[in-house]
């Protein structure tokens, strides 16, 4: 009955070390803020910084559900656009759901393990940490090597497999200049951030997870 909780930890690890990863890209704005020069955002939008960085603290308000409706500071913006954001507000709070979730089961088999004075069962000699992390591994090898190779096919296949159906997030410039804002190379460094921050967490629970009880 004991190893059921250690397969269940698994999925429940990698998800909250996946969507913890993304989180911080997420809610941390100054991410965003010291990449408003480095990426020339003014000079394409027309806007100044501090008018950068409100529109895209608008945005994100919007997108992490803390105002109900879409905004981007003193850019205009389309019915489209605005659908567009509506779709990606579902899966930012989704995302933050499934985080909340995922650690608060795993505290609770924490809290119960130390109660017990016991730990939970191994699989094939690791915890299920070190699984998770192989497992996160194999999923960030195959998404890097795409993201490497041709990074804007990558970011296109993002979108249709997340969006399916949809063509709303080919922004128009004219209509939605808020794209000017968040260029490739901000969703770039976005995925490196995610990535870089997978990786570490995994080796984490790697180098944890195979070591022996002695």
């Amino acid at each position: 009955m004991k190893k059921i909780w250690s397969y269940l930890s698994i999925p429940a690890a990698a998800l909250a070390v996946l969507t913890g990863s993304i989180a911080w890209v997420v809610l941390l704005r100054p991410f965003y803020y010291v990449q408003i020069g480095p990426l020339g955002v003014c000079q394409a939008s027309g806007l100044t910084a501090a008018q950068a960085r409100a529109a895209y603290s608008d945005v994100m308000d919007y997108c992490l559900g803390l105002r109900p409706d879409f905004a981007a500071g003193v850019l205009p913006f389309s019915a489209e656009g605005a659908s567009h954001f509506a779709d990606v507000r579902v899966l930012f709070i989704l995302d933050l759901a499934v985080l909340a979730v995922t650690l608060l089961f795993l505290l609770g088999l924490w809290i119960t393990c130390r109660r017990r004075y016991t730990a939970l069962p191994r699989l094939g000699g690791r915890t299920p940490g070190f699984w998770a992390a192989c497992g996160l591994c194999g999923i960030i090898l195959i998404v890097a090597a795409l993201a490497v190779t041709d990074f804007s096919r990558a970011f296109a296949i993002f979108h249709s497999v997340f969006f399916p159906g949809k063509e709303n997030w080919l922004f128009d410039p004219a209509t939605d200049p808020v794209i000017l804002l968040l260029p490739e190379e901000f969703f770039r460094n976005c995925a490196i951030a995610i990535a870089a921050s997978l990786l570490l967490l995994c080796l984490v629970l790697a180098l944890t997870g195979r070591k022996q009880k002695k």
